[in-house]
């Protein structure tokens, strides 16, 4: 799923090139990702981060929740380690960046049809940091939305991009008075006072472009 129509071809032809694969399903924003995954039941995903509506992370989560069998590749420009670690956690099947060859897209999707994983080499080597700073001990959380719930994840994407409350309501199902709720529950847990800063939030972490 990529929100550039130039990449998502990219990946087809290069999936047309490997017997035994099919694509049942694009998408071009997070949250429709979501649906089609709930729709098509996919064994694995191509999954970018940079998203609208709903982010790569966020419809990640949401897809694993529905189905944590689905295998998820990430093909993104991103290499911030508070993804790769979220991502990591939410247990994908393989993080590759566009920067890397297409070769190695397919070696992921190979790997994941067979149930295995496959990292790019810089991903690798912040998971392994990762890995070594837990089992010493030296590690510090700096995820500030590790306190959100994916709904709160939403809302602060999609008020991010300058949606309405009541458009947020219309799109999430959910009343006004609920999605307020989300709202000032959210901000409250980020220490945010303000829509502005909210959106520089969101910039300064990637979730929106300035």
């Amino acid at each position: 799923m990529d929100d550039h129509q130039v990449v998502i071809e990219g990946i087809k032809r290069a999936l047309s090139a490997h017997p035994g694969f099919e694509v049942v399903g694009m998408a071009l924003d997070g949250r429709e990702a979501v649906s089609a995954v709930k729709s098509l039941e996919p064994d694995i995903v191509i999954m970018d981060i940079s998203m609208p509506e709903l982010n790569g992370v966020d419809a990640t989560l949401q897809i694993k929740k529905h189905d944590p069998k689905i295998s998820i590749i990430i093909f993104t420009m991103y290499s911030h380690t508070e993804y790769v670690i979220d991502l990591f956690n939410a247990g994908i099947a393989g993080y590759v960046l566009k920067e890397d060859s297409m070769s190695e897209l397919m070696m992921a999707v190979k790997a994941a049809r067979t149930g295995g994983t496959f990292f790019t080499a810089p991903v690798q080597k912040i998971i392994m940091e990762h890995l070594r700073d837990l089992k010493t001990g030296n590690i510090q959380v700096d995820n500030v939305f590790e306190t959100l719930s994916l709904r709160e994840r939403e809302v602060f994407q999609l008020l991010a991009q300058g949606s309405s409350i009541k458009d947020i309501a219309g799109k999430l199902g959910l009343s006004t008075k609920t999605v307020e709720s989300h709202k000032y529950n959210m901000m409250a847990k980020l220490g945010i006072k303000s829509i502005g800063d909210l959106t520089r939030m969101a910039i300064r972490l990637k979730y929106i472009e300035p």
